[in-house]
């Protein structure tokens, strides 16, 4: 009992180190992130530190995976309990935006801060991030196919475009809410998709008219 108290107080350290880790990497990048600017911003020992990472690469690979469950939980999660169609469609971006809205990360959004350092930087953390961003997308692709497929989309759309369009329309929002008016942003990135998907359905009074 006792080993198990301690490596749950381990397991429990460690998820609050990763917290700090992506808040900070959303502001700062992932490039930046080292055990020593942890140990300052968690006020953790390096030691300490230490003993979960023993160099920078598995810290920050650490870190996209912490981000990504964040993600999975805080957008797709809530989306993912709407009516398949158009409206979980429509519910995942509303949930991105509250994700932005609601100031969970300090800079915003984990993956829109550290993309643009590792675009062109091969290597493991590139790998993972690429992955991560391939698997977002091809999840929205996903449920624009199921929305076609169910008679909520028009047969004429295409799935990987309108993707496209939506994660677009999301990530826009990013910069956009921090530089100028952050509600009318958020609000013109809801109506724009909204308006979209209302234009696509044969269906529209499945979805908000405003």
């Amino acid at each position: 009992m006792t080993q198990d108290g301690r490596l749950l107080r381990g397991m429990r350290s460690r998820e609050t180190i990763l917290q700090q880790a992506v808040g900070l990497a959303s502001v700062e990048g992932l490039a930046g992130l080292s055990l020593g600017r942890l140990a300052t911003t968690t006020g953790i020992s390096k030691s300490g530190l230490f003993a979960h990472w023993r160099d920078k690469e598995k810290l920050q690979l650490d870190a996209v995976e912490w981000a990504t469950r964040q993600w999975t939980e805080q957008v797709v999660g809530p989306a993912l309990r709407a009516p398949a169609g158009v409206r979980r469609l429509f519910a995942l971006h509303e949930a991105r935006l509250a994700f932005y809205g609601d100031g969970v990360l300090p800079g915003g959004c984990f993956f829109f801060a550290v993309q643009a350092e590792f675009d062109d930087r091969p290597g493991a953390v590139h790998d993972r991030l690429a992955r991560a961003m391939r698997e977002w997308q091809e999840f929205i692709r996903r449920l624009v196919a199921g929305a076609v497929e169910l008679g909520e989309l028009a047969e004429s759309v295409d799935p990987a475009q309108l993707a496209y369009e939506i994660d677009a329309l999301g990530e826009m929002v990013i910069i956009h809410s921090r530089l100028l008016d952050g509600p009318a942003v958020l609000a013109h990135a809801r109506r724009a998709v909204l308006q979209r998907l209302r234009t696509l359905s044969p269906h529209p009074e499945l979805l908000p008219e405003d």
